[in-house]
């Protein structure tokens, strides 16, 4: 890697945070992530980590000062930080230091450091590289656990011994299979068999900061690499025991059903491919954990997952409960999603009707498209010729939506004769006579008997408020 490390410093604000350092007579260094990916993509990150040898709060007050417009200083007392916005960059200030843990808490006791001190605590070789910002050797990399080898090399490994690395802070774990989904490395086997040693010391872990890794995995171009990383540690069945239930192959009287573990990790895969929806990555995550607890065996059909979506959706509430994630809008559209991830499949396989897909389209709504991506991204079979024949399906699904959205509106439906106009026309009270009429109105629009429209709707609830005697 013939880099000009110097070429890193290029931005001018690091010649004012070392004339800023200097004023106070301290060491600074810009290390960590901007350093590791400069060196990894030849370009320049906008959060820039500076530590400095000697309070990192006084050098980000005394840089603030010097940068036009004065900017706010961030100061986080508990943790010996602060941060600085400029312009689009994030500087964040750190005091060089060591570290010491207790074994139930990822909260270290923390002393004043020198910068090797500060590199030992960090989590990887490749995040353990600084460059110096003082005058005596500005500009030079400072790189003692070869970092930039293992770069090259592409691997993840600890500053220290990877068992102290992990026991330390746990979620540093997690952090190695995220980095190593995200850069398409290969995590180092002493590191990759301690955190297998270590998997328990993840309950000692917030579920927020768990999640937050989680995200970052699922948000990556491949992420079947990290969740083949979890579940191969073991650490997956402490996070998402729903995913690793599928796992696995049963027989009885030569019939076979697929590993829903791996399949599921395809269909993340395909998935990927097609949206960077975070929340549609989550619904492709679980769209099968219903088929554990639903798997019974047929002696006349075989293998059977009979209500897998009904109650994969019910379980989409407590996981996301359990791992303290949103109960919100976010949580509902996964639920819906994975309730909903057969229906288009059912359609695809018969002859699509217009009401099928009417129905499909009003009860997914604004979510259709979404949906059939999900469904999309499920076709993982290896034959080409069944391959192309459900590709080909969904294509004329995907057609026919957009035909029947076409003529019938039925995406976002709203009644074309709301509730009050009936109890209007008929001097009715809300009823139940009120709430039937609306339903047979919009019946008769999803089956096509008449067009979504506000006249048609009209002349039909006539008819039908005569032969309910609400009209006489």
């Amino acid at each position: 890697m013939h880099i000009d490390h110097k070429k890193a410093l290029e931005n001018p604000i690091f010649s004012i945070v070392s004339v800023a350092a200097k004023e106070l007579d301290i060491d600074a260094y810009v290390i960590g992530g901007f350093v590791r990916d400069f060196l990894l993509k030849n370009k320049v990150a906008k959060d820039i980590d500076i530590v400095a040898i000697g309070s990192g709060i006084a050098l980000a007050k005394k840089v603030a000062a010097k940068l036009k417009g004065k900017p706010e200083v961030s100061v986080f007392k508990n943790f010996g930080t602060a941060m600085v916005k400029y312009g689009d960059i994030e500087l964040e200030f750190v005091g060089a230091r060591k570290e010491s843990y207790h074994e139930n808490s990822r909260k270290p006791v923390v002393e004043d450091g020198s910068l090797d001190d500060d590199q030992k605590r960090r989590d990887f070789t490749i995040n353990a590289l600084a460059i110096s910002l003082n005058e005596a050797n500005y500009g030079e990399l400072l790189d003692p656990f070869d970092g930039v080898k293992d770069l090259k090399d592409k691997i993840i490994r600890t500053p220290l011994a990877p068992g102290i690395t992990y026991s330390d802070d746990p979620l540093r774990m997690m952090r190695a299979i995220r980095f190593a989904t995200q850069l398409n490395f290969t995590i180092y086997t002493a590191s990759l068999e301690a955190i297998t040693a270590h998997k328990e010391r993840i309950k000692i872990i917030s579920k927020e900061r768990i999640v937050d890794e989680l995200h970052k995995i699922l948000a990556s171009e491949k992420p079947s690499l990290g969740l083949a990383l979890l579940h191969k540690t073991e650490l997956l069945a402490y996070i998402l025991p729903e995913l690793t239930a599928l796992q696995g192959i049963e027989e009885i009287e030569g019939q076979r059903h697929k590993d829903n573990f791996w399949h599921t990790l395809e269909v993340v895969d395909n998935i990927a491919k097609h949206t960077d929806n975070l929340w549609l990555r989550w619904a492709a995550l679980l769209h099968d954990i219903g088929k554990a607890p639903t798997k019974r065996f047929d002696k006349k059909i075989g293998w059977t997952f009979h209500g897998h979506e009904f109650l994969g959706s019910k379980m989409v509430y407590k996981l996301f409960k359990r791992l303290r994630m949103p109960l919100n809008e976010k949580m509902k559209f996964v639920q819906k999603m994975v309730m909903m991830s057969s229906r288009p499949i059912a359609i695809s396989e018969d002859i699509a009707t217009d009401s099928a897909v009417r129905r499909l389209v009003f009860d997914a709504g604004e979510h259709i498209d979404d949906l059939m991506t999900l469904c999309e991204a499920d076709i993982t079979t290896k034959n080409p010729k069944k391959q192309k024949k459900y590709k080909n399906n969904f294509t004329l699904v995907r057609q026919k939506i957009v035909e029947v959205e076409e003529r019938d509106h039925i995406r976002n439906f709203q009644p074309p004769v709301t509730g009050e106009e009936i109890m209007k026309t008929f001097n009715l009270k809300p009823s139940k006579e009120v709430g039937v009429l609306k339903e047979a109105i919009k019946e008769a629009i999803l089956e096509g008997e008449i067009p979504n429209e506000y006249e048609a709707a009209k002349k039909f609830m006539f008819a039908k408020a005569k032969k309910m005697k609400i009209l006489s």
